[in-house]
């Protein structure tokens, strides 16, 4: 429910209310049952009515990957169903190497799944947790509001609010999800380790002659990696436009090898081409399984990095989503993990609620880390290695991803791994108190 009245004092608050922390929230409301847990939720955008954004689709509308581990996750939270009707099945993972002979392919029958994973238009998965949280019973929404101020407490926090009804609140624990330049680490002193890439990604969605049938392309140049995900169809009125959803990875201009032979794929070069000539640029790099591209939409870039807090805990404080990790975007990692952290921390709050023990004590903390952190190490290993290794042009790296590629494809148990790893579904830890 949203409400602009609060009380004094929460067992949790949440700062920020995107996908993250509004997932989360939900999480928590689910799994703590009819359980008097108070929670209250802050976002500094104005809360959205569900229907104002149940307009005709929009052929540049952004777009996320969920894994099929989110999709459990997604279903514990009784969202599924809701999320299940506008979303994209991936059927089928193509990975290639450009201009080499490696290549492997991942099958949702061969993993014994209806999908690898989903791709969920982000105004579609924004509208069912919104609507959520205006049906929630127990949860408590106020909106915009943010957190100006953090004191720590021995108990929990005091909190300094903008934009609601009270100025000060205090909480057992507050859970950071404002994003990966959070305002709220930076005046706590929490710093972050950041790795630049050199690199920039260019998202757009595109449209083909023919349908992508549910695949997924993970393509690999001197670069960078291409990636383009399945789309819903587009139409206009009798027009019907085959869309994927492209993550182009381009050089930064000051990143040119010095040769020069990158300076046709940086970034800015590439941003900057007609509409024709970046289509042609396209087709060169990813080739045409899917046959011609015949639409590109509006262009945008986004530099890259790797970053992780130092620190994700502290008495009374945990950091969730880019606040605590930002991964790069081509292997669709970041949201993935993020609600694999926020559903192991859930359980153990409830888990902490009802043997009442205070859900900021370390004891909590200490056993979500303890539970995620290497689910957290073996994923951001996994995409940053992936990026350096898929990103680099030396003929001998070349030559052993290839080999790695096509061993891959001819061994069952490897690409089983990576299929797993992709899907959200590797070994982990079970989170317990």
């Amino acid at each position: 429910m949203t409400d602009n009245k609060l009380s004094a004092e929460y067992d949790i608050v949440i700062a920020g209310g995107g996908l993250v922390g509004g997932s989360f929230a939900l999480l928590l409301e689910r799994l703590a049952g009819g359980s008097a847990l108070r929670v209250l939720l802050l976002d500094a955008a104005p809360v959205q009515n569900p229907e104002n954004n149940a307009g005709a689709a929009d052929f540049d509308a952004r777009s996320t990957a969920l894994s099929w581990g989110s999709r459990l996750i997604y279903e514990q939270a009784g969202l599924w169903p809701a999320l299940a009707s506008d979303v994209t099945a991936i059927r089928d993972i193509h990975v290639s190497d450009r201009g080499h002979f490696g290549a492997t392919r991942l099958h949702s029958e061969q993993m014994g799944v209806d999908a690898l994973g989903y791709v969920a238009e982000n105004r579609h998965l924004g509208r069912v947790l919104q609507q959520a949280l205006r049906d929630s019973k127990q949860l408590t929404v106020c909106a915009p509001a943010s957190v100006e101020h953090v004191q720590p407490l021995s108990d929990g926090a005091m909190l300094t609010i903008k934009g609601a009804s009270l100025e000060k609140i205090k909480t057992r624990l507050l859970v950071l999800a404002d994003g990966g330049r959070s305002g709220l680490c930076q005046q706590l002193g929490i710093a972050v380790q950041q790795k630049h890439y050199g690199q920039q990604a260019l998202i757009c969605n595109i449209a083909f002659a023919n349908d992508h049938q549910g695949q997924a392309f993970e393509r690999f140049t001197d670069t960078g990696p291409l990636a383009v995900l399945p789309l819903a169809d587009h139409r206009t009125g009798r027009e019907r436009q085959h869309r994927g959803a492209l993550v182009w990875t381009l050089a930064d201009t000051n990143n040119i090898n010095a040769k020069g032979e990158q300076e046709q794929y940086s970034a800015e070069r590439i941003m900057a081409l007609p509409d024709a000539e970046f289509i042609d640029a396209l087709q060169q790099r990813f080739g045409w399984r899917l046959g011609r591209i015949t639409q590109a939409g509006a262009r945008s870039l986004f530099p890259l990095s790797l970053t992780v807090a130092r620190e994700q805990i502290r008495p009374g404080i945990v950091l969730l989503g880019n606040s605590a990790h930002t991964l790069h975007p081509v292997a669709g990692q970041g949201l993935n993990l993020a609600l694999r952290d926020a559903r192991a921390l859930a359980g153990l709050i409830v888990t902490a609620h009802k043997g009442d023990r205070s859900p900021g004590s370390m004891e909590v903390l200490q056993a979500f880390l303890a539970a995620q952190s290497g689910d957290q190490s073996k994923t951001i290993a996994f995409s940053d290695l992936t990026t350096r290794l898929f990103s680099n042009s030396q003929p001998a790296l070349a030559m052993g991803r290839n080999l790695g590629l096509l061993m891959m494809d001819l061994m069952p148990p490897a690409k089983g791994w990576f299929a797993r790893q992709a899907m959200g579904m590797a070994d982990r830890r079970s989170a317990r108190l």
